[in-house]
C-alpha cells in the first residue's frame, strides 16, 4: 500500500522518557518532511503541540487538539466542539464534595483553581503555563460568553475520580468521553468528537486522501478508533493491552524510539 500521510498521538508514543522528542525521531520525521505529511493528534491544548511541530519542522500542517475538539488549520481553527456550559456546572458542583483537582480547557486558555500538585505535574509535563483563577469566576464568564470547555481534566486520588466518572456516565453517557487515561486522571470531551472524527475530517476536507492511505501511531484507549480504521494502526510496545489488539502492527516502546523505528521500516530510510 501507498501510505500517504502520518497521524501521530504524542504523549506514551512520540515522545521519549524525558517527554521529548529524541534525536531520531527528529532526523526521521526531517527525512520525511518533503515527502508525506505530518500530523500530531493529541488531547493536549495548541501550545503544547506547537513546539513539537517546530522542532518537527511541521509547522505548516494541522494540529488536531484535545482528542478531536479542536482542528487547527492555518492558524486558524476550523473544528471546535465544547463541553456544554451546564454539564461543565454540573461537574463543578458535584466536585464540591469529592474535592478533586479540575482543570478547564478552552482553545489557548487553560484554568487551574489553585497552582497544586497537579497543576505543577500537567504544566512540566506540556510546557505550558495555566491561569490560576476560581472556577466559579471561570463558569461565570464562560457563561456571558457561551462558553463551554474543550477538555476537561480531573485529577486525584483514585476512588474520588472513579466517583467522578460513575456520576458523568450515569448522567451523560451519551454527551460526553470519558478517557481514563491513568487512575488518577479522568480526561473529558464531547462525544460528537474523537481521533477518528477528526482524521477523517482532515482527509476528506483537506488533504483529499483515504482512510486505506493512512498511518497512525497510538498507545492509549482515545487511539483506539483510529488505530482500527487506519489502513497502518501502529500501537508502540507500551500500548494498552486492547490497542495492541486491534493494532495492525506493533512496534517498539516509546522510550525505544518506535514511532521512528517504525517509520524507517516503512518507508526505507534506515
Amino acid at each position: 500500500m501507498n501510505y500517504r500521510i502520518i497521524f501521530t498521538d504524542i504523549d506514551g508514543t512520540l515522545l521519549n522518557k524525558d517527554r521529548k522528542l529524541s534525536s531520531l525521531t527528529k532526523q526521521v520525521f526531517q527525512q520525511l518532511q518533503n515527502e508525506i505529511p505530518v500530523v500530531l493528534i493529541s488531547s493536549r491544548m495548541p501550545q503544547a503541540m506547537e513546539h513539537l511541530q517546530e522542532e518537527l519542522h511541521i509547522s505548516h500542517q494541522p494540529l488536531i487538539c484535545y482528542n478531536g475538539a479542536q482542528i487547527i488549520l492555518n492558524g486558524e481553527t476550523v473544528v471546535s466542539k465544547e463541553i456544554p456550559w451546564e454539564t461543565v456546572s454540573a461537574l463543578h458542583a458535584f466536585n464540591l464534595e469529592q474535592d478533586c483537582h479540575i482543570s478547564l480547557y478552552n482553545d489557548r486558555d487553560w484554568y487551574v483553581p489553585q497552582y497544586d500538585y497537579w497543576a505543577k505535574r500537567e504544566e512540566n509535563n506540556t510546557q505550558v503555563s495555566p491561569k490560576v483563577k476560581s472556577l466559579n469566576s471561570v463558569l461565570q464568564e464562560w457563561k456571558s460568553a457561551k462558553k463551554g470547555a474543550h477538555k476537561i481534566m480531573c485529577m486525584g486520588e483514585a476512588e474520588k475520580i472513579e466517583a467522578i466518572e460513575k456520576y458523568l456516565f450515569a448522567a451523560y453517557k451519551d454527551q460526553l468521553h470519558l478517557y481514563r487515561s491513568k487512575p488518577t486522571y479522568l480526561e473529558i470531551t464531547n462525544k460528537e468528537v474523537s481521533k477518528l472524527t477528526a482524521v477523517e475530517f482532515l482527509l476528506n476536507s483537506h488533504f483529499r486522501l483515504s482512510l486505506e492511505e493512512t498511518i497512525a501511531f497510538g498507545d492509549n484507549y482515545n487511539d483506539y478508533e483510529m488505530l482500527k480504521a487506519a489502513g497502518m494502526g501502529i500501537a508502540v510496545g507500551n500500548a494498552r493491552p486492547e490497542i495492541l489488539e486491534v493494532a495492525r502492527k506493533i512496534t517498539h516502546h516509546h522510550t525505544e524510539d518506535g514511532v521512528a523505528k517504525s517509520l524507517q521500516e516503512l518507508f526505507g530510510t534506515a
